[in-house]
C-alpha cells in the first residue's frame, strides 16, 4: 500500500491487477485501485475534483480530469474517512498513475491541492 499526507489529508492507495483481454484487436490490461482519503486535519474539507496522469511504457501520457470521485464529492470532518474503488485500462504491461485532488477547507474557504502518490500498474508476469 502506498500512502502520502498533504496538508493533513492522508491518501492510501492499493492496486490489484484484474487480468488482460483483447479489445479492438489489441491487448488491454485491467487494474482496480482502492483509495482511502482520511482527514487528519482539524478542519472540515470537501473533495471537489480530481486530476490523474496515467503513464504507460508504450504510449503517451493520458490525463483524466473531472468532478469528484466516482460521482461523489465527499465532505470529511476531522477524523473521517472516505473510501472508493475505481479502475484503469492500459495497453502496455507496465504503467503508473499519480494525481491531485482539489479540495476546499470549509473553515477558510480556501481551495488546496492534495497529492495522490504515484502507484504502479504492472501486470504480475512482468515482475518475474
Amino acid at each position: 500500500m502506498i500512502q502520502q499526507i498533504t496538508k493533513g489529508i492522508k491518501i492510501s492507495v492499493d492496486v490489484k491487477s484484474e487480468g488482460s483481454f483483447l479489445k479492438e484487436s489489441s491487448l488491454h490490461h485491467a487494474f482496480v485501485y482502492f483509495i482511502t482519503i482520511e482527514n487528519q486535519s482539524k478542519d472540515v474539507v470537501q473533495l471537489l475534483s480530481r486530476h490523474w496522469k496515467i503513464l504507460e511504457s508504450t504510449n503517451r501520457p493520458q490525463y483524466v480530469n473531472g468532478d469528484g470521485v466516482v460521482g461523489k464529492k465527499p465532505i470529511l470532518k476531522p477524523g473521517e474517512i472516505h473510501t472508493y474503488k475505481s479502475g484503469s485500462l492500459i495497453t502496455s504491461p507496465m504503467g503508473s498513475m499519480s494525481g491531485t485532488y482539489i479540495m476546499i477547507n470549509f473553515s477558510t474557504a480556501q481551495k488546496f491541492n492534495v497529492e495522490v502518490p504515484s502507484f504502479k500498474l504492472n501486470v504480475p508476469y512482468i515482475l518475474n
